[in-house]
């Protein structure tokens, strides 16, 4: 019988109960064999539970960190390409900011604003009844200066008294609007209320 018959035999007639681990030397081939896989397997898992398996995690975690390094490198990269185009952005937003503040009316401008309204409503023919400065609003950024206006006149007047305030240098804009007919002693008249507001810039203070 060869050898590869005999341990092919051995194989077949294998049992683990009856092997004696005192007596390993005088085992068959086959329980030899199958002692040194089951060796090298524990060998190997134990290699990989201590050594490997930690390795890998720390492995993972720093191609974590890489990927996030490389992200940021790769922004801060673009906003370094891009800084000369953000910087003549951040001017050009700095002069249209400076432009806005510039049409924002100080408080020794206030009173000149009140006449300039009042000059408005003259042009237009309107009867001027009040023009007046409510409290003011304060805001984070900017604080709000309500003006109570009531005038007297026919509509094509109001149009022209409208657009007249809409073209002055100054921001002011109008808000409820209030139409009706004027005194019974003012026939064919009408008195028209609204509120202007105006805006200063917080920063001034």
């Amino acid at each position: 019988m060869t050898d590869v018959a005999k341990f092919i035999e051995q194989l077949q007639e294998f049992d683990v109960n009856d092997l004696d681990f005192n007596r390993v030397g005088v085992w068959p081939l086959a329980g030899r064999i199958f002692l040194c896989v089951l060796a090298s397997l524990a060998l190997v898992s134990a290699c990989y539970f201590l050594v490997v398996k930690d390795k890998q995690l720390r492995l993972e975690t720093v191609s974590s960190q890489e990927r996030g390094l490389r992200s940021d490198f790769e922004a801060k990269a673009h906003e370094a390409v891009n800084l000369d185009t953000y910087r003549a952005q951040m001017v050009k937003m700095e002069e249209g900011f400076g432009a806005l503040i510039a049409r924002l009316p100080t408080k020794t401008e206030v009173p000149g604003l009140l006449e300039d309204i009042d000059d408005k409503g003259v042009e237009s023919r309107l009867e001027i009844n009040r023009i007046a400065l409510q409290e003011e609003v304060v805001s984070d950024i900017h604080v709000e200066l309500p003006i109570r206006i009531e005038v007297e006149g026919g509509f094509h007047e109001f149009g022209a008294f409208v657009s007249g305030i809409a073209g002055m240098p100054r921001i002011v804009t109008l808000h409820d609007f209030l139409i009706e007919p004027a005194t019974k002693d003012k026939a064919g008249l009408l008195k028209m209320q609204l509120q202007a507001k105006t805006y200063r810039y917080k920063g001034e203070e």
